[in-house]
């Protein structure tokens, strides 16, 4: 069973490449909150709607003091696709070996049309600035998480 990450745990720390292949690191954010999001596959249609979720709310979400990462298991040159296909203006993080993915419970067994699979779990995370889990989400649904995530957070 994948150990799940809940309110009040420290976030893993991380540092994975964007799609340019400059690191990123959790730490970076530190001081500021910040949504990690894990999903399965860049330009894909439930990946690109909840991306494409995110940049069109990315404004009153950094007015509200929220920066947004996104992490999946392609390769950076396939990020670089989907970010310039879709106008992306986060940084979209490869984490090819899963090992992050792993660290915040959003990888492992799953239900997939009826069938238990291994793969990404959709998850989604707020950090605070203290690198404290405020909140943590598994299994969320591509289409109208980020309008849930900003009426949770009163965004």
């Amino acid at each position: 069973m994948t150990t799940r990450l809940a309110p009040g745990d420290t976030a893993p720390g991380f540092t994975l490449p964007d799609a340019d292949g400059k690191p990123v690191s959790l730490s970076d954010y530190r001081g500021r909150r910040v949504i990690v999001y894990f999903y399965p596959a860049a330009s894909t249609p439930g990946c690109t709607k909840q991306a494409c979720d995110f940049r069109d709310n990315l404004a009153e979400l950094g007015d509200a003091g929220l920066d947004v990462i996104g992490i999946s298991p392609d390769k950076q040159a396939k990020l670089v696709k989907f970010r310039d296909a879709e106008g992306l203006t986060f940084p979209l993080l490869s984490d090819v070996d899963k090992e992050v993915l792993t660290a915040w419970g959003a990888f492992g067994e799953k239900k997939m049309y009826g069938k238990t699979v291994t793969g990404v779990i959709r998850s989604t995370f707020v950090v605070g600035p203290d690198g404290k889990i405020e909140q943590a989400f598994y299994n969320v649904r591509a289409t109208g998480h980020v309008a849930k995530l900003r009426k949770d957070l009163a965004v």
